[in-house]
């Protein structure tokens, strides 16, 4: 069974920082797609981070562009995503998915984890 569990989420001041994980059980990391997504109250959800499995190419959403960073350890089973200089509209559950190929473009992704809580606030 395909499992993804997201943590390392908290309650952090702007411009602070976080480490989320998201670990992978049931399937192979160096083959899918693993893309980091989050949902603010109110709002639809929304792609934040991608990296491909094949070439290890990422993508960003241009919200967080030269703030976040995501990174995989194949040998952890696990794909991280470093936020840096946190603000108050980063606030969200954020959650990992893998997708259904090793290219993020066309990913399909529809295994999720649980979603973690990122609160940015003073």
């Amino acid at each position: 069974q395909v499992q993804l569990v997201e943590s390392g989420g908290g309650l952090v001041q702007p411009g602070g920082s976080l480490r989320l994980s998201c670990a992978a059980s049931g399937f192979t990391l160096d083959y899918y797609a693993i893309g980091w997504f989050r949902q603010a109250p109110g709002k639809e959800r929304e792609g934040v981070s991608c990296i491909n499995s094949s070439d290890g190419s990422t993508y960003y959403a241009d919200s967080v562009k030269g703030r976040f960073t995501i990174s995989r350890d194949n040998a952890k089973n696990t794909v991280y995503l470093h936020m840096n200089t946190l603000k108050p509209e980063d606030t969200a559950i954020y959650y990992c998915a893998r997708g259904g190929s090793s290219w993020c473009g066309g990913a399909d992704f529809g295994s999720w984890g649980q979603g973690t809580q990122v609160t940015v606030s003073s």
